[in-house]
């Protein structure tokens, strides 16, 4: 260390007790940065997840431009062989085939227009949360012919309870007009009105028939590993599928766009109130060095006048200023990872989490998310604002006049 440094650190110790209360705040500052960055960023993936689980999945494989369009035609040929082959692929959990259509349900006394999903039973459950929301009667199992469940709103329009038929009429694949009869053996209760006014799903095989689809299907849902994985698994998926087809692999953005928008406009709010702290820190480290230069005035005024130029007086004080946001930045790191490895290994919640959790079929605890990014982003950007709040005491020393320093009271 030279001269320089061996001064500033010096210097940064001559009132260790001023030091210790900024290095205090800023270490506080820190903790709680990567305690919320950490917390932020887990429960963004806990709402990704969640969100995706419900039906979209991860990754989707469906007939080019069915995304927009949604026609019956555009529809993947032998999607339940395609499913399996799938769920072979690497990072890939589970995988499950779908068709949806539009028809009329009618029922003894009433009847709505729906959008009835044709689901593969035992692989539904493993992609999608709905099969977990079943308030009365069960999901559909393997083995189910011609079986429905409908969404609690759905299910009281149409005045029916499990066990009770609804009618189906709707369009073929071939253009034919396709009806059948489903017997209601389930209700699903969400919580959420939208959900559970729309839900309705069939044996994929019953809908096949009525529906006249043969081994087609309108989408494979994908579930990964990790959902962060999903737009470098695209091309892989898609170099795994049959040529010739018109199919694409479209992530969980792709499908679901508005849900990144949706972070991205919590994650600016968000930052509004960290930059209160990074503000309030940054003024602390300003008063502390300020102070630092004005005590000092005299002493700086005979460095000068003993041929010392103004340029290494103001480096010395951004020394200074460095070594003190170096140690508020690893101290508050090293404590803030502790914290956030402590709730990455338990968790966190909140009164009335678990309950609300429970009710819609979700985790009942945020797990934060332990990265560099969640570890150094909050610190890093404190450290910034503590050397930007140290510019002014540093230009200060520019201006000053030896002769009026050394007369400084």
């Amino acid at each position: 260390m030279n001269i320089t440094g061996l001064l500033a650190w010096r210097n940064l110790w001559r009132h260790s007790r001023r030091t210790w209360l900024t290095v205090g705040a800023m270490v506080f500052c820190n903790t709680l940065l990567v305690f919320l960055i950490a917390i932020q960023l887990g429960s963004y993936r806990m709402m990704i997840d969640n969100t995706l689980s419900a039906f979209t999945g991860h990754l989707q494989v469906q007939h080019l431009g069915y995304l927009e369009e949604q026609k019956m035609r555009q529809t993947v040929p032998e999607a339940a062989a395609l499913a399996s082959r799938l769920a072979e692929e690497p990072h890939v959990e589970a995988t499950a085939a779908r068709a949806v259509t539009f028809a009329l349900a009618s029922s003894e006394q009433r009847s709505f227009g729906i959008q009835l999903t044709g689901v593969q039973p035992a692989l539904e459950t493993q992609v999608s949360s709905y099969p977990g929301l079943v308030s009365r009667g069960r999901y559909l199992q393997q083995g189910d012919d011609a079986a429905i469940v409908l969404g609690s709103i759905l299910a009281r329009n149409l005045k029916v309870a499990p066990g009770d038929e609804v009618t189906l009429l709707g369009s073929g694949y071939d253009g034919s007009v396709a009806a059948g009869v489903a017997t209601v053996v389930g209700i699903i209760d969400s919580g959420l009105a939208e959900v559970d006014r729309g839900v309705a799903q069939a044996p994929l095989a019953w809908f096949q028939q009525v529906f006249a689809l043969g081994d087609r299907a309108h989408s494979v849902v994908l579930r990964l590993d990790d959902v962060n994985r999903a737009p470098m698994l695209v091309p892989q998926i898609q170099a795994s599928l049959p040529v010739g087809e018109s199919l694409v692999a479209l992530d969980w953005d792709q499908l679901q766009p508005g849900l990144r928008e949706a972070i991205r406009s919590d994650m600016v709010s968000a930052w509004f109130m960290y930059g209160v702290l990074i503000v309030l820190v940054a003024l602390s480290v300003l008063n502390t060095q300020l102070m630092s230069v004005l005590e000092r005035t005299r002493e700086f005024g005979v460095m000068l006048a003993l041929g010392l130029r103004p340029q290494r007086l103001g480096r010395l004080v951004l020394l200074e200023t460095i070594f003190l946001g170096l140690i508020g930045l690893l101290l508050g790191v090293a404590l803030g990872a502790l914290v956030v490895l402590y709730f990455d290994a338990y968790g966190f919640s909140y009164p009335g989490m678990a309950e609300a959790a429970a009710r819609f079929n979700l985790p009942p605890r945020i797990y934060p998310q332990v990265s560099l990014l969640s570890l150094f982003l909050g610190p890093l950007t404190v450290f910034l604002g503590a050397l930007l709040a140290a510019v002014y005491p540093a230009l200060r020393l520019l201006r000053l006049q030896p002769v009026a320093a050394m007369r400084a009271v």
